[in-house]
């Protein structure tokens, strides 16, 4: 009777659950292990970003101390096209002239990189819409920036003239050739106007993707009339022929305005993008850590239920 009862006793089935909350355990083992190793990928992920953030806002300093730099020389620019254009009313420059035609060039300012939100998608996006509305003819584009470049030729757009791979504090020169190409279609007839389109930086956390009719050129009036005697200006030489040296200037300076606006939007969505992936990683890991903590304890539970059932099956059997 006492080997039966013994052999009995020994076939109880608590060791076999043990055995299986042993293989339970064998499972939760590794999970907790590739639940740390994400945490670490993470986290070095949550450096990068969170450098880049600092890399963007300090270049995004430098892009609104540019802007506001070139901003007075605009200003004094669109002075001066206003006087000259009060003394030369009848002179009609090709670049004055308004023709009826369905045929425009695209100057589009992308960024030459990615991870900077969806200005690159807006800018695009506006570009063709607004080409698609207002000109049925012939549509080409010439590209600053790799980005606008790329997704054109993709998709067989006419691209005449790109400029990509500038610094962050562009020169002129590096701009305006792409900008002569668009001015010679122009003059030699080839299409009706030029267009321009860039993100413009109004703040840290807004731009807008932003539209200009460059040709036909329409010279500033003046907001505000002024009052009292005027100075009385003698050119020379004539002011239609100012007028017709200081019009191409004027598009270009435009041009080179809408780059540096364009960096610095680039900056700001690139900062705020890198923003947000810090956060949404720091949320991510405390989360994985939460997880890890209740998988650990899930183990050490289960090892713990596994002493206790093997502990109860040794007294038993004895």
């Amino acid at each position: 009777m006492t080997s039966s009862a013994s052999r009995a006793t020994r076939s109880s089935p608590t060791p076999r659950l043990s055995r299986r909350k042993r293989r339970r355990s064998r499972k939760k083992l590794p999970a907790f292990r590739d639940i740390v190793r994400r945490i670490d990928s993470i986290t070095n992920t949550q450096k990068i970003t969170k450098a880049m953030q600092v890399v963007a806002a300090t270049r995004l300093r430098r892009a609104q101390a540019a802007v506001q730099a070139t901003r007075p020389y605009a200003d004094k620019m669109i002075e001066v096209l206003q006087t000259v254009g009060e003394r030369a009313t009848e002179y009609k420059h090709p670049f004055l002239v308004r023709r009826e035609g369905g045929r425009a060039v695209m100057i589009l300012v992308t960024t030459d990189k990615g991870l900077c939100g969806a200005i690159n998608v807006n800018n695009i996006r506006a570009a063709t819409r607004y080409l698609n509305q207002n000109y049925s003819g012939r549509q080409q584009y010439v590209t600053v920036g790799r980005k606008g470049r790329d997704f054109l030729l993709r998709y067989r757009r006419d691209v005449i003239a790109e400029v990509s791979n500038l610094p962050d504090r562009p020169s002129p020169g590096q701009v305006l050739p792409a900008v002569t190409v668009a001015l010679e279609e122009y003059t030699k007839g080839n299409t009706d106007a030029v267009l321009l389109c860039y993100a413009k930086w109004i703040s840290t956390l807004r731009q807008e993707p932003t539209i200009r009719v460059l040709i036909p050129a329409e010279i500033p009036t003046r907001e505000v009339q002024r009052e009292g005697p005027q100075a009385d200006y003698i050119y020379e030489p004539e002011a239609e022929a100012v007028l017709a040296g200081l019009l191409p200037r004027y598009v270009e300076t435009q041009v080179f305005q809408a780059v540096l606006e364009n960096k610095a939007s680039e900056y700001s969505a690139r900062m705020m993008a890198m923003q947000n992936a810090t956060k949404a990683a720091g949320d991510l890991i405390d989360a994985l850590t939460l997880y890890a903590n209740k998988v650990r304890q899930t183990g050490i539970t289960t090892e713990l239920m596994e002493i206790v059932s093997g502990s109860q099956a040794v007294s038993g059997s004895t």
